[in-house]
């Protein structure tokens, strides 16, 4: 029986068999709308909703730890469901990763809920950023291995950002950094910015995460940016204004091309957007702008740096990879390297590397994991539960 590989992230659960192809993406989360009180939308049921306006999320992580283990129950009997990858986890083995520095009680319970209550065969529990790291080594060119891989791995997730170096294949755990700044802070924050100088939208998650995904994007230079307000050339480059949806005509808002008005525009709720747009993503870079006091995520890579060896340090900067979904802002990439460029040592070149999908990146490296000849070794099986229960999981 093929191996299910579940990169069960906070935001999005990507699942599917190690014998496929692609993986689902599915919300790893209830929703309830204010238009079908009765209902509960489970993972991709969202889509049958018509007006997902004032959507309700319930979430299984709060804070990135998995700690709503019924809604995660729910969650997950969709998935293993006809509806979801359509076949059960019973006497299979599964792949599933976790959060940096999980609390080991949520560990206990993850292996409680698998054995007991899905009954699976094994289980192999990892992270994500492990995974990348995996999947790189199967993607290269060079004939790396895992044992000779140095790189760094940012995830950039929902709830958190981590920093994680790996040298000769193992992960430096003195070196992991995380910074509480994600996709989720990210979207609050716009809501907040929406509601104070336009329309109150704070009930809108699903709404502001859309328009967070359309229009934002990161400053290569911020304080440049910033000039929008007394530059007009700029300010006509940046400003956009954004259509939101009524659930009837309009399903999913859109930003507004002047000169091409579609159908019924001019009845449309319009939200000016300028520095918002760029306001939103400098979070990452700068998350005291909300009020938390952190380093940006280039600092966070230069002090992670120091908890290396420093023989290693040219390679780490060779090979950092960038995954998650908070990652694919337009101009991301190019600021992160100048920021970074800026902190490391001049004689070191520094090289970031983002895959075409950093949100199913991880899965990938699951799937490679799953298929790999000493697959067998790694697993903790029904057996040894059975006999040390979870104790023993700590023991490997």
């Amino acid at each position: 029986m093929s191996v299910v590989v579940l990169d069960n992230g906070a935001y999005t659960a990507k699942v599917g068999l190690a014998t496929q192809d692609e993986p689902q993406v599915v919300p790893n989360c209830i929703m309830k709308a204010k238009s079908e009180r009765r209902r509960a939308f489970v993972g991709n049921q969202i889509d049958e909703c018509r007006d997902t306006s004032a959507l309700y999320y319930i979430l299984a992580f709060q804070r990135g730890y998995l700690l709503n283990w019924d809604t995660q129950k729910t969650v997950w009997d969709y998935i293993f469901s006809k509806e979801g990858i359509g076949c059960t986890l019973e006497n299979r083995n599964i792949v599933i990763t976790e959060p940096q520095m999980n609390f080991q009680s949520v560990q206990e319970a993850m292996l409680e809920m698998l054995f007991e209550e899905y009954r699976v065969a094994g289980m192999y529990k990892t992270t994500a950023a492990d995974l990348a790291a995996f999947n790189y080594v199967a993607d290269s060119e060079e004939r790396t291995t895992m044992q000779s891989l140095n790189c760094i791995i940012i995830d950039v997730g929902y709830s958190f950002t981590h920093i994680v170096p790996f040298v000769l294949g193992r992960r430096v755990l003195e070196g992991i950094r995380r910074i509480d700044v994600g996709g989720k802070a990210l979207t609050n924050h716009l809501k907040e910015l929406i509601s104070y100088r336009h329309l109150n939208v704070m009930d809108e998650s699903h709404v502001v995460n859309q328009i967070k995904e359309d229009v934002c994007f990161v400053a290569e230079d911020f304080k440049d940016m910033m000039s929008v307000h007394h530059n007009e050339a700029k300010r006509q480059q940046v400003a956009v204004e954004y259509v939101l949806p009524d659930f009837t005509t309009v399903k999913r808002g859109y930003i507004r091309v002047p000169g091409q008005p579609r159908d019924d525009e001019e009845q449309q709720q319009l939200v000016p957007l300028c520095n918002e747009r760029f306001t939103v993503p400098e979070v990452l870079f700068n998350p005291s702008d909300i009020g938390i006091s952190q380093v940006g995520i280039p600092e966070a890579v230069a002090d992670s740096l120091k908890a290396c060896p420093w023989e290693a340090h040219r390679e780490l900067l060779l090979n950092i990879l960038i995954v998650g979904g908070s990652s694919q802002f337009p101009g991301f990439l190019p600021r992160l390297k100048r920021d970074l460029r800026a902190l490391v040592p001049d004689d070191l070149e520094v090289s970031l590397i983002c895959p075409e999908d950093p949100v199913r990146y991880a899965w990938y490296g699951g799937r490679e994991v799953a298929t790999s000849p000493n697959f067998q070794e790694f697993i903790y099986k029904n057996e040894d539960y059975e006999e040390f229960g979870v104790h023993g999981l700590q023991q490997r």
